[in-house]
């Protein structure tokens, strides 16, 4: 059976931790269907490039709901295993709780801070789909996920591109910047914390360099992804999670008077991407590779 535990840490990234334990749980939750589907395909085209060998114990980081977890536990079948980890010990229970259910008896979950907790040792490979941006310190992180491979173990892990390679974000960002000013306490990093801190490949080839890796490899992968059944749907989606949503949440009662024409120019810029299956517009991530060793 599926089994959790929970290991903090030190709490280094206690705000962050915070955040997707609270917010960022309960959004993920009302657009999941959209979500883990977009990201879904980034990260089989992943598996597709690097898969897990039958019998092989694999380290997932960031699980979330643990749909990848069970993914990969289905490749390697009963022999192997594939361990979940989250910072958010909400989404660690969901995760627990759905494999139990689906009966996936070689998943284990915890919930824990990458960057300092213990996370075992002996794995043939480390994975991550988008979980990997958000560290504090990410050399620290990545050295601590490296300690647990065993000597020629590979992290595999996806990150976004740059927000310009994806117009879902991208476009809608702008929307929003031509209605209202940018906040003062918006930042923008290029690599501190956050969806693009990894966008720039050379910027990333340094940390895992930093961080002891060594044959590191980047793929494009540019999939798009639906964003929406309809427009309305695209538009809630943006607003709840991404910059554009970020900045209008600064802004607070500033942005209030503005929230209506927003959401129209927010309509109007995404019906391009509206089609039969629904809103779809260009998604691009790096699938990169590295070797403990």
């Amino acid at each position: 059976m599926s089994t959790a535990d929970t290991h903090w840490g030190s709490g280094a990234n206690a705000e962050a931790i915070a955040a997707w334990d609270g917010p960022l749980y309960d959004r993920f939750v009302a657009f999941r269907h959209i979500v883990t589907t977009g990201l879904g395909a980034h990260g089989e085209e992943a598996l597709r490039l690097y898969p897990p060998q039958p019998g092989a114990r694999v380290l997932d980081v960031g699980c979330g709901f643990g749909d990848t977890t069970q993914r990969i536990a289905g490749l390697v079948g009963p022999d192997g295993e594939a361990f979940g980890v989250d910072a958010a010990a909400r989404f660690v229970e969901t995760a627990t709780a759905e494999a139990a259910e689906a009966g996936v008896a070689n998943t284990r979950f915890m919930a824990a801070d990458v960057q300092t907790a213990p996370l075992g040792e002996g794995f043939d490979m480390a994975f991550s789909r988008v979980g990997t941006m958000f560290f504090a310190n990410p050399v620290v992180a990545l050295r601590n996920i490296r300690a647990a491979l065993a000597p020629g173990g590979r992290l595999v892990m996806v990150v976004w591109r740059r927000r310009t390679d994806n117009d879902w974000l991208y476009r809608a960002q702008q929307i929003v910047e031509a209605i209202v000013e940018r906040p003062d306490e918006y930042d923008d990093p290029t690599c501190g914390p956050g969806p693009f801190s990894m966008a720039d490949a050379d910027t990333t080839s340094e940390i895992l360099v930093h961080a002891g890796f060594s044959d590191i490899a980047f793929h494009r992968c540019d999939i798009p992804i639906l964003i929406g059944r309809d427009i309305d749907e695209a538009v809630a989606l943006v607003m709840a999670m991404g910059p554009a949503g970020e900045i209008m949440r600064l802004l607070g009662d500033r942005a209030r008077p503005l929230e209506v024409p927003v959401r129209a120019a927010l309509r109007d810029g995404f019906a391009e991407f509206d089609g039969p299956e629904g809103v779809v517009a260009r998604a691009s991530t790096w699938i990169v590779s590295a070797v403990n060793g």
